[in-house]
């Protein structure tokens, strides 16, 4: 029994743990969900694209007036409210971190800069066709327009800074590697 003190050690041991000083959520498995996201320019904007699209689209779709016209307006907003809802989990799960090999700030300027094109289009399309004749939907159609224009000025925003991310030190990865510069 003397010798039992010499054999054994009774030091526990602990792993070092592994910190995610640049993460601003919680994760729950492989899933890491960043809800600071939430309070950031893009993601304020995107929460704003995501509301006033579907006003514009069940505003349009809750009328029985029949317009080709809002066909096109129905397809631009239903089409961009699924991208932008989609594209918003993306960042709410903070897939750019873990997928780095896409450039996101490209992607998302090229994605911000096509849908403000198409939401002006939508938003025109839209005025220009509300009936003033036709009182029981003109109040609908009237107020997809407006939200349509507010759609529009909150892509038209997304796109500025989405821009503005694209332009901002070390945010776009592939010109950084094709130039040789690193960022600062």
């Amino acid at each position: 029994m003397d010798e039992f003190p010499a054999k054994v050690s009774t030091e526990t041991s602990s792993q070092p743990t592994q910190s995610n000083s640049g993460f601003r959520g919680f994760s729950v498995g492989p899933v890491k969900m960043d809800v600071l996201f939430i309070r950031t320019i893009p993601g304020v904007l995107m929460m704003v694209e995501i509301v006033l699209g579907l006003l514009v689209w069940a505003l349009i779709a809750g009328t029985t007036y029949v317009n080709h016209a809002f066909g096109w307006v129905m397809f631009v907003s239903v089409t961009l409210w699924v991208i932008t809802t989609c594209l918003f989990v993306v960042y709410l799960l903070s897939v750019p971190e873990k997928i780095q090999f896409v450039p996101w700030p490209i992607v998302m300027m090229i994605f911000n800069v096509i849908a403000t094109v198409l939401y002006i289009t939508a938003f025109i399309t839209n005025a220009a066709s509300v009936p003033t004749n036709w009182a029981p939907y003109y109040n609908n159609l009237a107020a997809a327009a407006f939200f349509a224009c507010l759609v529009t000025i909150a892509y038209c925003a997304s796109s500025f800074f989405s821009f503005t991310a694209f332009r901002g030190q070390g945010s776009n990865a592939a010109t950084n590697q094709a130039t040789g510069s690193l960022p600062a």
